[in-house]
């Protein structure tokens, strides 16, 4: 009896309950059983606390314009789970879900019955599912999303043509360790011997970690503010940020990205750094005209999205402290003059505390704490000492929206940020109420 494709998905999320456990052993027995796909695809590998999926995003669209097709492993989804492995932005097929788990499932009980590889995880499955897929696809390259870290992370199977590393922050620290310099040393696990690496606008400390581990590998290294330069000119008139980029091969003015934050200029320069580090490999003609015209395309769901022009409504994925510090520096930057309405909710692992004390700096800022249908998303009791003249706790973060949207002035801004997990959620509702405009 064939399975259905919600049947797939649900024996996928069935491997969650074994956690996160770092460690390629796992996931290399599962390719070692499916003839090593992961050496078969070319692939760029990329790292970071934050700003991983937008750069991914500018990056497969500046290559799809040289005319390749592009696969893409991120996480987590936020429209639907497809869109997690796809290709050229279109999510794998119910039909290759279905294909993939019904040949998975026994190779992963036949797995289950020897200790040393018992338990892959979902994440570690996807990993294999993924390099599978691109393989049969025969994608030019793929763009690997690092899920967790980088040295032990399920993706560090991959021999890629490039790596990157966007930014360095203090998350997941009981994991990765509870200094900068320590987060960067697990980041820095993916830069492999002779392969070059491009770095993000990343900290004193943890980039002199980044370039130890590439001067020890002898990988030459591309990083922000040396050898290329983004220059953030304004918010775009229309929509999105205004910037220049310059690296070797000169300048190229007046670039415009639609996603909203001064740190996408930062997160596109990157990229653009990735495509002619790529161009020069591959021997591609690296063009400013395949950089303009592939930024202005590129969307990332729930990255500074601004879902509504009336009401105005942005919807933000600031999972961490690091990421909050920018959503509030731009926040004040574009949008100082808004009253700003926050629903904000997280899981419980985050430093929430942290994140809330952050958001409270913004003035006219009224925040509304809420829970979410998520394992391990935060129980409301542990936060009632957050309550104050700007917080607010509700019980179900629908009925907060449906309290904000109710009473909202022209002069206002909805902002519902936190965990990625909580904004799809609320995303989903949004647009079934009809509240997204389409971008000009």
């Amino acid at each position: 009896m064939s399975l259905t494709v919600a049947e797939a998905i649900d024996w996928i999320h069935s491997r969650l309950p074994f956690g996160s456990r770092p460690g390629l052993e796992r996931v290399s027995a599962l390719l070692e059983k499916i003839n090593h796909p992961e050496l078969k695809v070319p692939t760029i590998h990329i790292a970071g606390t934050n700003g991983k999926g937008s750069t991914v995003t500018y990056l497969r669209c500046m290559l799809e314009e040289l005319g390749l097709s592009i696969g893409t492993f991120t996480s987590p989804y936020i429209e639907t789970f497809n869109e997690r492995i796809a290709i050229n932005g279109v999510g794998i097929s119910d039909e290759a879900i279905i294909e993939l788990v019904s040949r998975y499932q026994p190779i992963v009980a036949e797995m289950d019955q020897e200790e040393a590889i018992a338990g892959i995880t979902e994440f570690e499955t996807l990993t294999g599912m993924a390099f599978d897929y691109f393989l049969q696809e025969k994608v030019d390259v793929a763009i690997i999303e690092v899920g967790l870290g980088g040295l032990l992370d399920s993706t560090n199977v991959v021999h890629p043509l490039l790596t990157g590393i966007t930014t360095i922050g203090l998350d997941h620290m009981e994991i990765l360790g509870e200094t900068l310099a320590e987060i960067a040393a697990q980041k820095a696990g993916i830069i492999k011997a002779g392969i070059p690496v491009v770095t993000g606008n990343i900290e004193s400390i943890p980039l002199a970690v980044i370039e130890a581990e590439a001067a020890e590998k002898k990988a030459s290294i591309y990083r922000f503010d040396q050898e290329y330069q983004v220059d953030y000119l304004h918010p775009d008139e229309e929509w999105g940020e205004a910037f220049n980029f310059s690296n070797e091969a000169g300048k190229i003015p007046k670039l415009r990205v639609s996603m909203i934050g001064q740190h996408q200029s930062e997160n596109a320069g990157m990229a653009i750094e990735l495509f002619y580090q790529y161009c020069r490999l591959t021997k591609q003609n690296f063009q400013s005209k395949f950089v303009t015209k592939g930024l202005w395309q590129a969307q990332w769901p729930g990255r500074m999205e601004r879902l509504s022009e009336n009401p105005l409504i942005i919807l933000d994925g600031a999972h961490n402290e690091h990421a909050v510090k920018r959503l509030v520096d731009n926040l004040q930057r574009e949008f100082g003059s808004y009253q700003i309405k926050i629903l904000f909710s997280a899981v419980a692992t985050k430093e929430i505390h942290g994140m809330l004390a952050l958001l409270k700096q913004l003035p006219n800022v009224e925040i509304y704490l809420t829970t979410f249908n998520y394992p391990r998303s935060l129980e409301l009791k542990d936060y009632t000492n957050e309550v104050d003249e700007q917080l607010t706790i509700v019980s179900l973060w629908q009925f907060g929206l449906a309290e904000i949207l109710e009473n909202f002035e022209d002069n206002q801004l909805l902002l519902v940020t936190g965990s990625l997990y909580f904004i799809s959620q609320v995303r989903e509702l949004l647009l079934e109420l009809g509240g997204a405009d389409e971008k000009a």
